[in-house]
């Protein structure tokens, strides 16, 4: 693994919302360029930028029509180039986002494949033999073109499935993953991959990582399969650049030749309910009561989180790293249930937890998801895709078009946060985040792939100690004090709320955290 992904913390970018240098109203290359040292100066030192590539925008960009060209509304590919070497300038790393189960429909190689002539690109994608026939319960369309067949997508009508092969093909239109156009498959997406790596990138988020093989088993080998391969061709000709998974089961992305798999807030995991375990809708409204972990109020304990993060730690410790988000394009904002106080202490948590954090763009700063109208196929994820808040002038500093020309409405709350305010006020979210990544630097027991041990976690109480190497860390996210036995602890390195050392005892105030040496 690469030194510099043990030390990575990140920060996610959607380039559409982030910054917007020439005024049309939605964010550039050129904006991001100019925010690198913010980022840097945040204590980020990696970024991932979600899609930014030419594309119809039927889905946020994630239907692409050109894998080697940047969209023109962000710039150019020379704009590009020239982020990933003032990202190196300032000593970081920056990762792109890698589609590779589908297309745009009106990608190229989709094009020839909707021809009923057999040619290179007939079998690029997932077609059955005749017009009605269904691909079983795979999601379909037909009747768009003269070929006689039905077509397999991914999500929308506009993302046909690109073809991998089937881990079992039992239909003569289902090719074995090891079939030559299955193969030509694979190595149109490495060329993608080496032709961004040869510009400077430093690798890929993959998207929907472990979706490559239809009728893939449980353990999703077919896709395993196919990673570890790609993994292999990277540790000979790219060995510094790094692979991180949109998986969510890290004991499988890990073991597949990811350096890093994404921990997602999804389907009522585990980790979900630490920052917003309440019934609610997809567009994020609160039904009934929230239980969440980090909730001041709630009543849950540690114990149902590491149950089932414990095993997975242990399963992959020495394969590669889990990545605590704060959120991402795809999900709820943290700032939708938690307040300022409680993200203080989620964030301390996953700061110090280890693996590889990752900041979603405006989190650090509590930026709150909005009910706006879907954009771009966006539909609820639209809500957390909003313009980043920079200051309090026009548009909240992010752009300087007309308001009715911005990407998405800015937030027209009085209160809304904004980094400007937020440098003003030691006591801000923004500074919090700032001086927990800052601890993490200096601490090398806080990295990514250092020692780690529960050392005081129990249902019924809201208390939960760990280790990193010769440090305790504590979280204390409830209403009433509390105090545990820390061995040879002597000093407070860093603290939110109270906390104070009393002959190797140790108290913490309500809704608190600290770090002990």
């Amino acid at each position: 693994m690469p030194q510099w992904v043990n030390d990575a913390v990140f920060y996610e970018i959607y380039p559409a919302s982030f910054y917007d240098k020439n005024g049309d109203g939605i964010g550039d290359i050129p904006g991001v360029i100019e925010k690198l040292d913010y980022i840097r100066g945040l204590g980020c030192n990696a970024v991932w930028m979600n899609a930014c590539f030419d594309s119809p925008f039927k889905d946020g960009g994630y239907d692409i029509r050109d894998y080697k060209k940047v969209a023109p509304r962000y710039g150019t590919n020379e704009d590009l180039v020239r982020c990933f070497q003032e990202a190196h300038r300032r000593g970081m790393h920056f990762l792109l986002d890698l589609v590779p189960c589908h297309t745009s429909e009106e990608h190229p190689w989709f094009r020839e494949s909707l021809k009923p002539e057999r040619n290179e690109y007939s079998d690029r994608y997932i077609w059955t033999d005749h017009c009605f026939e269904r691909p079983g319960l795979l999601p379909c369309v037909g009747g768009e073109s003269d070929r006689n067949g039905i077509y397999v997508i991914s999500f929308f009508k506009s993302q046909p499935a690109l073809n991998y092969g089937f881990l079992k093909p039992d239909k003569p239109w289902q090719l074995p993953m090891d079939h030559p156009a299955c193969l030509a498959t694979r190595e149109a997406m490495w060329d993608v991959m080496r032709y961004w790596l040869d510009l400077g990138c430093d690798g890929f988020r993959v998207d929907m990582a472990r979706w490559l093989v239809h009728g893939d088993d449980e353990q999703f080998s077919g896709a395993a399969s196919i990673w570890r391969g790609v993994r292999a061709r990277m540790d000979r000709e790219y060995p510094e650049a790094a692979l991180m998974a949109e998986w969510g089961c890290p004991d499988q992305a890990l073991k597949a030749g990811f350096h890093f798999d994404l921990y997602l807030h999804r389907d009522g995991n585990a980790y979900s309910r630490l920052m917003r375990s309440f019934e609610g809708t997809m567009e994020g409204e609160v039904q009934g009561e929230d239980h969440s972990y980090f909730r001041q109020t709630a009543d849950t304990s540690i114990v149902p989180f590491l149950s089932e993060y414990l095993p997975q730690y242990e399963r992959t410790k020495d394969d590669g790293l889990i990545c605590f988000i704060t959120g991402n394009h795809d999900v709820m904002r943290p700032r939708g249930n938690l307040s300022p106080e409680e993200l203080k202490l989620a964030y301390a948590f996953l700061f110090t937890m280890p693996g590889v954090p990752q900041i979603y763009y405006g989190d650090e700063i509590g930026m709150r998801y909005r009910k706006v109208r879907s954009k771009e196929g966006g539909y609820y994820r639209t809500g957390s895709r909003t313009p980043m808040q920079w200051d309090s002038t026009e548009n909240l500093g992010f752009s300087s078009a007309d308001a009715e020309r911005l990407y998405l409405p800015v937030d027209d709350a009085p209160d809304a946060p904004t980094v400007a305010a937020q440098e003003r006020d030691p006591a801000s979210l923004l500074h919090t985040v700032r001086a927990l990544l800052a601890l993490r630097r200096r601490e090398p027991a806080l990295r990514g792939n250092a020692p780690f041990a529960v050392h005081f976690a129990r249902e019924g109480s809201r208390l939960f100690v760990y280790r990193r190497g010769p440090l305790y860390a504590a979280v204390n996210p409830g209403t009433d004090g509390c105090a545990f036995d820390a061995p040879g602890a002597h000093e407070v390195l860093f603290a939110i709320g109270a906390c104070a050392v009393e002959t190797e005892r140790v108290r913490m105030g309500p809704q608190s955290f600290a770090v002990l040496r």
